[in-house]
């Protein structure tokens, strides 16, 4: 099999492309109207000497490249007619864009229009360095950095095993090279760039490249090219996102090489000026050769397939379309087994929804907290938009209020809502059975079809028992007692559980118990068979897995786990979708993993019951701490001694007590006059009721993002979007603004699949 390689930015030399010029004058006359000089005299005689500047290298080494091509295969046209196309294409950097060219992505103009402004911005940056070290492995070059404490400098080219260019600034490149010479390395030596290319400080070039590509039409590959960013082959839908990430990325050549040889491929032909990459193609082969994959090689059919197919994968790969279970995307019409939870308060609201809906994936409208009349005008607007593709909204327990969710399935049955994701139960309520059994009908073929769909999600064991059981027998006798349900719906209501779906909820933001992924998802998984089993349902019980997912190594590990389909939270409230403030974004965009903390749930306070919300920048954990520690030691407001009274008063609610209890008394009297009776008669209710106040405070001005009460904002998120801005840092999803929920959930399936298809690989190797 037959690879076709491109070189890239160092390959260039004067002289290059010669006689090409005057053999191909219509593509000479392109690339003059395109740049706005002679491309030629450039080339052969560089009379200003600017050939060696990035924004110069970059289009005429992609000229040349393309010119030796063409000439190339004219040659093998000429003498071979049944061998035309090579098997696969790639390129090194720069070189990328000749094998994208050859592969019928674009055109050569629209390829010149690219890379004349790709390096018109990288030639743009500044204060950067690289420096190839040659001798050393990529774990012991990480360990200098490491212990040198370099956290500022990576990886930016892996050339060979034994060759891996180093980027970032100069000034730090100018301190390693003594370290890495005293280590024992072989050669440390500078480059001749301006820049710290392929290295995160590239952002800015990146983001405005990404802006610039939007504005072109690109075709899927005629043959498969490998991408530098993940030495797997190129999808059309990927080729934006690509190309801008390429700027910022390490180039995995290495990789690439392996992947190819793996597919079979031993003959590796370069084109272009020198032969750069054909000494790197020997090295790779011959520096590591227990790292060498061996693959049969594809049958003609497969290649016709690949070649002509603008979805499939190369055969045997795991694609972002294929992670998780087949048959949970086709019952539920998705292009991928990925699901965003619902956020209270409308956080995950219709815009964030009708997204996912749009891009093959399923938002949850998040219900909690929202008035009645809010969420019906926001169910008008998604049923609007999204017409026929699938939606779910969130159907939160009411501890205190049960008339609260029946008023809430009213709604859903009115509008024909068809599935919800049922949260904070811990038994089966009413209104959740009423919901579930509404529109349950048995086919004439026998099949009972369930009208109403339920996502139970859930951390406990004994909470996704009641959801993996029929609905219980006392609550279906007294609906049926009030003709709520038929006597058909009673009966087959022990056929059915109460749930289609579970999901296992580790450690996440909002409310939480604090699970480990590793110790609940296979417990529930295991409980799933056997509740099947014990009751003999007819159809699969599907089990996800929600919480800590922010990064292609935790949603690979769910996947492997045995996850249908991964359910993200955190990472989204993060997003222009997010209907929270900026202010609230700009926060969440700068935390680590470290940067969350537990708090008592305003809506299940008296209980002890978690959220996990922001710890950084603000004081609500520890204020809403202090406010349940003072609700257990004493019975009411007036036993407080007065200086905690005070402080209470003025730092935490900034109004007194009375004033507090007004508004939560005018709240409750129009919703829930039982619990101010209550609170009347019990000091110690009404204590709760006004610290529970400073909750929903504390939400609001959140959300509304008053800069004043920063220090009081209630956000909940959890670790996983701190994991998920250290991935994205110095991407083109870095700043919030640019992070779009379907971007997100694409990008982070595709980097799942690529990275599962790597470590799959090496595990074969071994």
């Amino acid at each position: 099999m037959l690879a076709i390689i491109f070189p890239g930015q160092g390959s260039q030399k004067k002289g290059m492309g010669d006689a090409l010029f005057d053999s191909f004058p219509e593509i000479t006359a392109a690339a003059d109207d395109i740049l706005g000089y002679s491309i030629k005299e450039l080339c052969l005689n560089d009379p200003d000497s600017l050939l060696a500047q990035t924004d110069y290298t970059q289009p005429a080494l992609y000229t040349v490249n393309a010119l030796m091509w063409m000439q190339y295969h004219s040659s093998i046209m000429s003498h071979d007619t049944q061998n035309v196309l090579p098997d696969f294409m790639a390129g090194h950097s720069l070189g990328e864009y000749n094998a994208l060219f050859v592969a019928g992505v674009f055109d050569f103009k629209t390829g010149l229009r690219l890379v004349k402004e790709r390096g018109r911005l990288m030639s743009q940056a500044r204060g950067g360095a690289m420096a190839a070290v040659i001798g050393f492995p990529e774990d012991k070059i990480q360990h200098l950095l490491d212990v040198n404490n370099f956290t500022n400098l990576s990886m930016a080219n892996y050339n060979s095993p034994l060759q891996i260019v180093l980027s970032g600034p100069a000034g730090d490149i100018e301190k390693a090279e003594p370290i890495f010479k005293a280590a024992g390395v072989q050669h440390f030596r500078r480059l001749n760039v301006s820049a710290a290319f392929h290295s995160p400080y590239m952002k800015n070039a990146a983001e405005t490249f990404a802006s610039f590509a939007e504005k072109f039409r690109f075709e899927a590959p005629r043959i498969p090219v490998i991408s530098n960013v993940t030495a797997a082959p190129y999808r059309k839908e990927d080729v934006k996102s690509l190309l801008a990430a390429q700027i910022i990325s390490p180039v995995r050549w290495t990789e690439t090489i392996q992947y190819l040889t793996a597919q079979g491929v031993a003959d590796f032909r370069e084109i272009g000026p020198g032969k750069v990459l054909a000494g790197l193609v020997r090295r790779i082969r011959t520096e590591s050769p227990e790292k060498q994959k061996t693959a049969p090689a594809p049958s003609p059919a497969a290649k016709i397939e690949f070649f002509h197919s603008q979805t499939k994968s190369t055969q045997g790969m795991i694609t972002p379309e294929n992670l998780g279970s087949r048959a949970f995307r086709e019952e539920y019409n998705l292009k991928y087994a990925y699901l965003a939870g619902a956020m209270f308060r409308g956080i995950a609201g219709k815009e964030l929804v009708i997204a996912m809906g749009k891009a093959g994936m399923m938002g949850h409208l998040g219900t909690g907290g929202m008035e009645l009349s809010q969420i019906e005008s926001q169910l008008i607007d998604i049923q609007s938009e999204l017409k026929e593709k699938p939606f779910g909204v969130n159907l939160l327990h009411h501890y205190y209020r049960p008339d609260a969710e029946e008023k809430l399935v009213d709604l859903y049955l009115k509008y024909g809502i068809s599935y919800v994701e049922a949260a904070a139960y811990m038994q089966m309520s009413p209104a959740l059975v009423r919901y579930r059994l509404t529109g349950l009908r048995r086919e004439a073929d026998g099949r009972i079809i369930a009208a109403h769909r339920v996502m139970g999600k859930l951390s406990r064991p004994e909470v996704a028992e009641a959801f993996l059981s029929p609905a219980p027998e006392p609550i279906v006798h007294k609906l049926l007692e009030q003709g709520k349900i038929t006597r058909e719906q009673a009966e087959l209501s022990r056929r059915m559980p109460m749930a289609d779906i579970i999901c296992a909820e580790a450690d996440s933001g909002g409310h939480t118990d604090g699970a480990s992924a590793y110790a609940i998802f296979p417990a529930l998984g295991r409980l799933r068979d056997e509740m099947m089993q014990k009751y003999g349902y007819e159809k699969q019980i599907f089990l996800g897995a929600a919480g800590g997912i922010g990064s292609p190594e935790s949603a690979a590990a769910a996947f492997v786990l045995g996850a249908d389909f991964i359910l993200t939270g955190s990472i989204n409230q993060c997003t222009a979708e997010a209907q929270t403030s900026d202010l609230v974004k700009d926060m969440l965009q700068q935390i680590n993993v470290q940067d969350t903390d537990y708090a008592p749930a305003g809506d299940m306070f008296e209980t002890g019951a978690k959220v996990q919300v922001l710890k950084k920048g603000v004081f609500f954990p520890a204020r809403a701490n202090k406010l349940y520690e003072l609700y257990r030691q004493y019975d009411s407001i007036e036993q407080i001694d007065e200086n905690t009274k005070k402080r209470l008063q003025e730092k935490y609610f900034k109004r007194n007590f009375n004033e507090i209890w007004d508004e939560t008394k005018s709240f409750f009297l129009s919703r829930d006059p039982e619990q101010i009776k209550i609170a009347e008669k019990n000091p110690k209710h009404k204590m709760a009721l006004i610290f529970r106040w400073y909750f929903g405070y504390s939400a609001r001005v959140a959300i509304e993002g008053a800069e004043s009460e920063k220090l009081n904002f209630q956000v909940h998120t959890g670790p996983a979007l701190g994991a998920f801005n250290q991935w994205v840092k110095g991407s083109p999803l870095e700043n919030w603004r640019s992070r779009h929920v379907s971007k997100i959930g694409e990008y982070l399936m595709h980097e799942t699949a690529v990275l599962l298809n790597r470590r799959f690989a090496e595990m074969r190797s071994e």
